[in-house]
C-alpha cells in the first residue's frame, strides 16, 4: 500500500510518518538541573514511569542531553517540575522547595527565567504542566511562569492559619484527598500523611476554575490543584506525594501510614487525562 494512500490530504509525507512511528506513550520531560535538588528529579520520574498511563521519562535542563527549547518540548506530551527538596537537599544544592520560600523561590528562578516563555507556549498549546512543590510555587506569579489565572496564586502553608506545621523542617503533613482517576474515583481518603517540607497552597478566587484534589486536614487550605492555561493543563501539589523511602531515611522521620504512591498517581492521571 503506498503511504500516498492513507495520508489526509493536509498531512505531509514527514507528518504520516512521524504520526506511525510515534511511541503510543506519552512522553515526559522531567527537569533536572540546579532548579531542582539531588533525587527530587529522579523521584518523580519514578512516579511518572509506574503511574497507570504508560509515560516515558526524559530528563531535560542545561546539563541534559536535552535542553528545554520550543524545538524539544514539541516533542513532548507533558513537563514536569520537581521541588527543590528537603533541608538535606538544601546543603547540597542551595535551593530548598520554600526554606524561605522567596530564598529558594528567588535563586531557583534565576535559572528558570530564560525558561519561562517557551514553557508558557507549551502549556499554552495543550501540554501538561506538573508541579510538586518548587514545581508548584514556579508555576505561579512574581516570580514565576504566570500559568495561573491572575486572581489565583501559589503560597507558603507553614504561614497559614491552622497549618499543621508551620516551619521549614522536613516532615509529614495530613491532607484529605479526593480521588478523580482509577477505582477510587469519587473516594475521599480524609487525613492521610504526605512528606512535607515548607509547600504550598494555593489562594483561589472566589470566581477560579480550578479544580481542588486535595486539601491540607488541619485548615482546609488547597493542597493540590488542576487547572487550565490556554489549551493545556496545570497540576499543581505542595506535598510530595513522589517520595519513597530514601526521602524518609535521609530527613530521619516515618510516615505512619506507610509509604504509597496511590494518590501521586491520581495526581499525575488527573492532570494527563483532563480534557477540556
Amino acid at each position: 500500500m503506498k503511504l500516498a494512500n492513507i495520508m489526509p490530504a493536509t498531512m505531509t509525507i514527514a507528518q504520516a510518518v512521524a504520526a506511525i512511528t510515534r511511541s503510543p506513550e506519552l512522553q515526559a520531560y522531567v527537569y533536572r538541573g540546579p532548579a531542582s535538588c539531588d533525587g527530587c528529579p529522579e523521584s518523580v520520574a519514578d512516579l511518572l514511569e509506574s503511574s497507570p498511563t504508560k509515560i516515558n521519562v526524559t530528563y531535560v535542563g542545561p546539563d541534559e542531553d536535552v535542553d528545554i527549547t520550543a524545538q524539544t518540548l514539541c516533542r513532548a506530551d507533558i513537563y514536569a517540575h520537581p521541588g527543590g527538596g528537603s533541608k538535606i537537599a538544601l546543603e547540597r544544592a542551595s535551593i530548598s522547595c520554600g526554606a524561605n520560600r522567596w530564598l529558594g523561590l528567588d535563586a531557583a528562578w534565576k535559572h528558570m527565567k530564560r525558561y519561562s516563555p517557551v514553557i508558557r507556549d507549551f502549556v499554552n498549546n495543550g501540554g501538561r504542566y506538573l508541579g510538586f512543590c518548587l514545581g508548584a510555587y514556579l508555576a505561579g506569579h512574581d516570580p514565576g511562569f504566570n500559568l495561573l489565572r491572575p486572581q489565583d496564586d501559589a503560597d507558603e502553608e507553614t504561614s497559614q492559619p491552622g497549618a499543621q506545621v508551620d516551619d521549614e523542617e522536613d516532615t509529614v503533613i495530613q491532607v484529605d484527598w479526593t480521588f478523580s482517576t482509577g477505582s477510587k474515583k469519587g473516594q475521599t481518603d480524609h487525613r492521610r500523611w504526605l512528606y512535607f517540607q515548607d509547600g504550598a497552597n494555593f489562594k483561589l478566587s472566589k470566581k477560579s476554575s480550578a479544580q481542588v484534589l486535595g486539601r491540607y486536614s488541619s485548615n482546609g487550605d488547597a493542597a493540590a490543584i488542576l487547572t487550565t492555561f490556554g489549551a493545556g493543563w496545570v497540576g499543581l501539589i505542595g506535598p510530595h506525594p513522589e517520595a519513597d523511602q530514601d526521602w524518609y531515611d535521609d530527613a530521619d522521620i516515618s510516615n505512619p501510614d506507610g509509604i504509597h504512591f496511590d494518590i501521586g498517581h491520581d495526581f499525575v492521571e488527573a492532570t494527563v487525562t483532563a480534557e477540556q
